[in-house]
């Protein structure tokens, strides 16, 4: 037998059962786990905790208490027929929040969606389940899709389905009304980046902004296209990580402020990120090794104000993410090479989508220095005599 897994007690008594001192709150022995034991309803429930930390059980018992009594809460109105869209919503919430698969920026990208659901359609959170209708989902898909993008229009959709698929789930209904919106189709944003001159003129002008941390946004600026990073990335990046004798940028996989996919990665230092971070390190020789390189975290009032003085569209901070990724293509840099260095997981998929033109671009014009024949023009490439025979 799997020591590692519970297995049901026969009796609150059984050796591997230990009660704690706190109230429904027991502990497998065997393995450590925590477990939450309570009757809600006349109904005795027992629920791993998935902790063998007491501090960690102890706030997961009461929040699964909570969960607990307003599904039972939920269920008797449910029996009434009187599930409201608040219950519903709370549920949602509970299962967003015990979905271990899910990463935090989802979890809070779906708070997100549901306050703008609720901000765009005041009294559904009291309405009951049961008595939203057709004409009702449509008149305010109506509303919220004027100057609403495609994708944070398909989102809430997305929520507001979930949320009655709760109630039918429960029992409140049968049909789900939201299911007669349609979703608005998704065009990927087209890339207007800058040209490399065009770029040192706009760092220029960031960093000549006038404001008191203008020259660390322009430092931000270059950080974040010399090196691929997100916002988020880059403002949690120490001197630590930056291992000069390698070469190599560390970005550590934090789930809060690292990463997106919780996973370390190493970013080689193309030449441009060494000098200016050579330069930023001369300027601060008393920083220490746990303080972060950048001095600011954002700047996109300088960029804006910046992109305009130049005459230049306006990106963000994202933008120059996509900056870097074209500049390696560009350069001749193997797209699952650079996919690794932006911290992709599935192998360059994604930024075949995304950066496949640029691709095929420069294998159309590596092609022209191609020749079979002793001809020689500009950078033409001749193929050995061998290969003739």
């Amino acid at each position: 037998m799997n020591r590692t897994k519970a297995r049901p007690a026969t009796a609150e008594s059984d050796k591997d059962w230990q009660k704690t001192q706190y109230s429904n709150l027991i502990r497998y022995v065997p393995s450590g786990t925590y477990y939450a034991r309570l009757r809600v309803k006349g109904k005795l429930i027992r629920r791993s905790l998935k902790t063998d930390v007491l501090s960690v059980a102890k706030l997961r018992l009461s929040d699964f208490e909570k969960h607990e009594r307003r599904v039972a809460e939920s269920s008797n109105s449910v029996s009434a027929g009187k599930l409201k869209v608040a219950d519903a919503i709370e549920i949602h919430k509970q299962r967003l929040a015990g979905n271990g698969s899910l990463k935090p920026r989802t979890k809070d990208y779906h708070a997100q969606r549901i306050t703008a659901l609720l901000k765009s359609w005041p009294e559904l959170e009291k309405k009951e389940i049961r008595s939203i209708t057709k004409t009702d989902c449509l008149n305010w898909a109506a509303k919220f899709g004027a100057g609403r993008s495609a994708t944070a229009f398909n989102h809430t959709i997305s929520i507001l389905r979930n949320l009655v698929e709760i109630g039918i789930e429960m029992g409140a209904r049968y049909d789900n009304p939201a299911r007669f919106i349609k979703r608005l189709r998704e065009r990927s944003k087209r890339l207007t980046l800058p040209e490399s001159g065009k770029f040192v003129d706009f760092v220029a002008s960031v960093e000549n902004g006038g404001g008191g941390v203008s020259k660390h946004c322009a430092d931000l600026v270059r950080f974040l296209a010399f090196g691929g990073f997100r916002k988020t990335e880059a403002a949690s990046i120490t001197w630590a990580d930056c291992d000069f004798e390698k070469g190599e940028i560390i970005v550590r996989g934090d789930p809060v402020t690292g990463t997106k996919n919780w996973t370390t990665r190493r970013v080689p230092m193309i030449p441009d990120m060494r000098k200016l971070l050579e330069r930023l390190k001369a300027e601060s020789p008393d920083a220490r090794s746990s303080h972060p390189v950048m001095r600011v975290r954002e700047c996109q009032k300088a960029m804006n104000r910046a992109a305009k003085a130049v005459g230049m569209v306006r990106i963000t901070h994202h933008d120059l993410r996509h900056l870097f990724a074209t500049l390696c293509i560009e350069s001749g840099v193997d797209i699952p090479t650079v996919s690794r260095w932006l911290g992709h997981k599935d192998g360059g998929a994604l930024a075949m989508k995304v950066y496949g033109h640029l691709r095929d671009q420069h294998s159309v014009a590596m092609a022209q220095r191609v020749t079979f024949y002793n001809e020689k023009a500009g950078n033409i490439v001749t193929m050995p005599a061998t290969v003739m025979k």
